[in-house]
């Protein structure tokens, strides 16, 4: 039998349940892979809730990424093999002990990972190569302020913008998750319950502001971000953990500055050659050692409810995994 969490009624965590299932067959062109582990995601949360922009019909099974061993091959399977290790990517359905899926949903994992790494690698650093590269086009020497940067595409996103050749702002809500941002290349740390990250950035900077904001947070963080800026800045609007932010346009054209939404995921459904590029560039990276998910906490999938009350309640620190073994 097949255990996988099943959401049958729009709400918090624990109104999720574990069930199981039997296996079923594979048809023609799919994979069997036995789930290792899964990534948490705020958007699995939300899509939980009913309040993220992708709605699967209930009943559904939630989780966007994991990594595992590929069990069988169906009819006309080419490049996969049994016993490959491989990530894999879904839209929902990978908090479970196997999954049926088609070989584009597969990724060789890095060799320089655990499962549980690579099941929190892709949707944490795809989101922050596509916002950094994409749309920021963060160039060397920049100033970029990297908001909930001890969150999980926080720290993808000041680890790949050190990379890059930022200087690096980190803010967060306490010295444990600084720290850790420094150890993945923060430049500067900024407690934001001491010092109003505003007048922190100024001061840094000489008054001149950041360059490239990246904001998960949204709320009163993107406002006051507005507010910290220097001329032709680039918001980067990640998400809204925090609330949905307003944008002051008089603030915006002051500064020639830009609001970008950022969509990881659908940029690719909708440039698949970009996301090629962006997939390729990540695992290079991955097998270098220059990035590696910082997981936090890894959980038994019988704990979902508490893995996802870690992200609700900020605990986490990088990332969250739910384990099988």
């Amino acid at each position: 039998m097949v255990r996988a969490v099943v959401c049958r009624a729009l709400g918090a965590p624990e109104t999720l349940r574990l069930e199981e299932f039997p296996s079923r067959p594979l048809s023609p062109g799919e994979v069997r892979v036995a789930i290792r582990a899964a990534g948490l995601n705020f958007p699995d949360v939300l899509m939980a809730a009913g309040e993220y922009q992708l709605k699967p019909e209930l009943p559904f099974t939630p989780g966007m990424e994991a990594a595992g061993d590929v069990t069988e091959i169906g009819a006309e399977v080419k490049g996969v093999s049994v016993g490959d290790k491989m990530i894999v990517k879904m839209r929902h359905g990978a908090f479970t002990d196997e999954a049926v899926v088609m070989p584009s949903q597969l990724t060789s994992m890095p060799s320089t990972f655990d499962y549980a790494e690579a099941a929190t690698f892709l949707a944490g650093h795809g989101t922050a190569y596509h916002a950094l590269i994409d749309r920021g086009k963060v160039e060397p020497g920049e100033v970029l302020l990297v908001h909930g940067a001890g969150g999980g595409v926080g720290l993808a996103a000041v680890e790949l913008g050190k990379m890059l050749g930022a200087t690096v702002i980190a803010t967060a809500s306490s010295d444990e998750k600084l720290a850790i941002a420094k150890a993945r290349g923060a430049d500067h740390l900024v407690r934001y319950d001491r010092e109003p990250f505003r007048d922190a950035v100024k001061r840094i900077t000489d008054g001149r502001g950041a360059d490239v904001v990246f904001d998960p947070v949204g709320g009163e963080v993107f406002e006051n971000s507005m507010r910290c800026i220097a001329w032709g800045a680039r918001l980067l609007v990640i998400g809204f953990t925090g609330g949905i932010g307003s944008a002051k346009t008089n603030l915006l054209l002051i500064k020639g500055a830009s609001v970008l939404g950022v969509r990881a995921g659908e940029a690719v459904r909708r440039n698949p050659a970009r996301g090629e590029v962006r997939l390729k560039a990540l695992l290079n990276w991955a097998e270098e050692g220059k990035l590696r998910p910082n997981v936090s906490h890894r959980l038994p999938l019988q704990d979902y409810a508490k893995a996802m009350r870690l992200l609700i309640d900020r605990k986490a620190i990088g990332r969250v995994a739910l384990v099988m073994d």
